[in-house]
């Protein structure tokens, strides 16, 4: 089964759970933190990605991590069941999955769009009502910055692309002038 289906399963899960609970943002939050708490430490990547540790000390370890950020029942709970599970080593591709399940329960789509430079507040404002305009859902933006499109923007919507960026418009030029 592909990380990708895993992925899905236990996100689905656990958005069923959240939902339930009206515990969605914190839990998403908290998930996100611990991604990143075991995707900046090496260490922590080792001990439980490693096979020949046991899974005693992987529970003793999660159990003491979990016992000094005190995150919900919830969020403790399933970082718990991944680690039985051995699962525990894709975090991210779970939290990514749980988020796109989350917007879509909640019908909303995520768009990213990548800049030359910081978007101003009042122009984000103005994509995001465009975005909304032209797909018909509720739209949920990310910021990326790129300095190699010059200007303009790209945004992408699942596997659409819209690419209004200097870099493209000068790559297009190029392209008839050569022929």
């Amino acid at each position: 089964m592909s990380v990708q289906m895993v992925a899905r399963r236990y996100a689905s899960a656990l958005a069923d759970v959240v939902l339930e609970k009206g515990e969605a943002a914190p839990v998403q939050q908290e998930l996100a933190a611990w991604e990143e708490l075991i995707r900046l430490n090496p260490n922590l990547q080792e001990v439980f990605r490693n096979p020949t540790v046991a899974l005693d000390q992987k529970r003793a370890v999660l159990n003491k991590l979990i016992e000094r950020a005190r995150p919900r029942q919830t969020t403790a709970n399933f970082l718990k069941l991944l680690l039985q599970n051995q699962r525990l080593t894709e975090l991210g591709d779970i939290n990514r999955k749980f988020i796109e399940i989350l917007d879509e329960r909640a019908g909303m789509i995520a768009a990213t769009v990548t800049t030359a430079r910081t978007v101003p507040k009042s122009s984000q404002q103005q994509l995001q009502a465009t975005l909304t305009s032209l797909t018909s859902r509720k739209v949920r933006l990310n910021f990326e910055i790129d300095a190699d499109l010059i200007g303009g923007l790209v945004t992408r919507i699942g596997s659409t692309v819209y690419d209004g960026s200097v870099r493209n418009h000068l790559q297009r030029i190029k392209e008839k002038m050569a022929g």
